[in-house]
């Protein structure tokens, strides 16, 4: 299992949705026109974060889907007073343990 992965998951992730909530916050809470600005260079950031990970696309953006689940989560409980319910951590867990064996399975 390449441990170097996780990081640059976590990296893109917070990239991903940290850029997403700008723009989210932008047009759906009334913030200035540079929420969006911002949010979107963090969105392209995330774009070259995808980059370095060592497996193909298909696997990695696969990956990244249920790590962003979670993660969604977590962003939500920490900046929304989102409560998740036990579907949400019983889907979150389902995701991550599909993801894991669709990238760290072993391979010949």
């Amino acid at each position: 299992m390449d441990l170097k992965s996780i990081p640059i998951f976590l990296l893109a992730g917070l990239c991903e949705i940290g850029g997403g909530y700008l723009i989210w916050l932008w047009l759906r809470a009334d913030k200035p026109w540079w929420f969006a600005l911002v949010g979107a260079i963090i969105l392209a950031f995330y774009g070259v974060v995808a980059t370095w990970q060592s497996a193909d696309f298909a696997r990695v953006y696969a990956t990244y889907g249920g790590i962003f689940i979670v993660l969604s989560i977590i962003w939500a409980m920490i900046f929304d007073d989102f409560t998740p319910d036990r579907y949400d951590i019983l889907g979150g867990i389902i995701a991550l343990i599909g993801v894991c064996i669709i990238y760290y399975a072993p391979r010949s």
